[in-house]
Parts: structure tokens; sequence; C-alpha cells
């Protein structure tokens, strides 16, 4: 990817030979920066060296612009917690056993809704949130800016990081102490939370940011990925048991990144018997881990191509 804008603001000082002239390296820049040389090609290269300090510090401001927003808030990181409250009180008096092993139905739902939380911190939420950002012209502000549309990746996606690590600590949390949970002691379960979680994140981060450029408005945007996403969390056993869908539903899911996540995640919480349940009667760890690279893959390369700081078409 390419800075956008680094000669912003260059043409007007270009008409007196004083300003023309290079500068030593050295003297304070028109921010007071030091410049790193004379020549034009020494200011790109301070640009891309600042691309990562750029993007980190981004990623506070995305975070608080995120929780400034109560109906994002609520629908993107509250919902699963909603979600997994009315699905505790609905089964709260049955079971289900597999073998020797009984489970209530709060605890075979904190996986579900955990992937469900993956999907919607990445997917849904970049893909609305730059949507309207592009409609209502924040985005080609920003692209007047020395900024790189690589640093307004990191910052996106260390959002999503960060609040999916808050979203996933209050779930469990809220599992295990409202609801009496029993969560997993082995310590290599958690060892595969944390590389399903990462996987997942950062794969469902890249497709919001892809996704982005596919609704014509902010206006509409809500309207073109939230009935996409809840399609997907219905035949990727989120709120349906997986075991329980046609299998040319199941296969279907299986394209797409959620049904492995949610597989993944219930191999975590839930004892190795629910594995008989699974389409392979296995957890199938290895095709979760390259169908999550796949798309982790694919959400860039999309990224890459069809990210704008302003629509093609206006």
């Amino acid at each position: 990817m390419s800075d956008v804008g680094l000669t912003h603001g260059t043409t007007a000082s270009a008409a007196t030979p004083e300003a023309s002239a290079p500068a030593p390296a050295g003297t304070p820049g028109p921010s007071g920066a030091p410049r790193t040389t004379g020549t034009p090609g020494g200011g790109r290269a301070y640009a891309r060296a600042r691309v990562v300090p750029n993007g980190v510090s981004r990623i506070w401001y995305e975070t608080r612009t995120y929780f400034r927003l109560p109906d994002q808030v609520f629908f993107t990181f509250l919902f699963p917690v909603v979600m997994l409250g009315i699905f505790t009180a609905v089964f709260g008096d049955q079971e289900m056993t597999i073998g020797t092993t009984t489970i209530d139905m709060g605890a075979y739902y904190l996986p579900a809704m955990l992937a469900a939380g993956i999907l919607l911190s990445g997917v849904q939420n970049l893909a609305i949130d730059i949507a309207e950002r592009k409609s209502d012209g924040t985005l080609k502000r920003l692209g007047g800016t020395p900024l790189s549309p690589v640093s307004y990746f990191i910052g996106k996606i260390g959002e999503v990081f960060l609040t999916g690590v808050i979203q996933a600590g209050v779930l469990i949390a809220v599992a295990a102490l409202v609801f009496g949970v029993d969560l997993p002691t082995e310590p290599e379960k958690w060892v595969r939370f944390v590389w399903v979680f990462v996987l997942g994140t950062a794969a469902s981060a890249l497709l919001g940011i892809a996704l982005s450029s596919v609704p014509r408005s902010g206006r509409s945007a809500s309207a073109v990925v939230v009935p996409i996403l809840l399609v997907l969390q219905f035949i990727s056993g989120v709120y349906v048991m997986f075991s329980s869908l046609p299998e040319w539903m199941q296969n279907l899911a299986s394209v797409f990144p959620l049904k492995w996540i949610a597989q993944a995640m219930r191999s975590v919480f839930l004892p190795d018997d629910f594995k008989a349940l699974e389409p392979n009667e296995s957890w199938d760890l290895g095709w979760c881990a390259v169908v999550l690279l796949a798309w982790l893959v694919v959400g860039l390369v999309i990224s890459r191509l069809t990210f704008r700081w302003i629509r093609k078409d206006t």
C-alpha cells in the first residue's frame, strides 16, 4: 500500500526559489519535527518509518471512539453477553448428555457466543464503521494527511483485538460467575483458546475491512452487512446446534471461517465426548487453522485491492 497525501500542501511553497531549495538535514520541518534529509525521498523515508508508531497511536483513538457510541457497544460488544443470558434462561432446566458427560445449555452456548463475538467485533464492527466514515467524508480528510493506509489498518485491527479481549473476558466471567459454567482447567486448552482467538480475530478484522467496500453508502451499511452475518451465524451452529442442520447447510458453512471458529471454541470449553456431535466426530483443529489462515490471506488481499479513502465512483 502506498502512503497517501505525503506531498499534500507543497505546491504553494514551491513558488519561490527559497521554498524550492532543499533544506539541510536536521532543521525543523513545518510541524516542528526535525527533517531527516533535505530531499523529498528522505521525507518519504521518514513517513515510512512512522507507519507502525502512527498505527499504534491510533489504536487508543479508535478504541475510545468505539466506546463512545452506545449503539455500537450494545450490538457488537454486549450483544453476545445478552444472547448467552437469553439462551441460559430459556434452556436453563435442560441438559445435554453425551456418553457419561452431562452439561447444561449455558455451557454449550458459551463457545458459540465467543465465536459470535469475534465475528461481530471484527467483521460487523469494521465493515459498518469504515463504510460510514467513508460516506461522511472522515476518510477523505484522513487521505489528505500523511497517514498511511497501513497505519489506519493497524489502528482498526488493534481496536478489534483490544475490544475482543475485553469482550471475551466479560463473556467468560459472566458464564462462570453468574451462570455457573465450569471452565477448563487444562493449560493446553487455554493455549488452544489463544491461537484460535488470535487467528479468528485477525481474519475477521481483515474481512471486515474488505467488506466495507461493498455498501454504496453509510446509510445502507447496516442493511447490507447485518443480514449476511445473521444468516452466517445460523448456518454455522451459533444459534442452532450444528449437528442438527441439514448436510448441505453444514457443507456450505464449512466454506466460511465462523463455523471453524465455533468448532474450535467448542473443543476448548466442551468435554471431549462432545466431539461425537461434530461432522467427522473430531474437532479437526488442523483444518480449523488452515481455513482461518486461508481467510486471513484472502481478507488481506481483498483489503489491499479494494480499500480507498473515498469511493471510486464518487
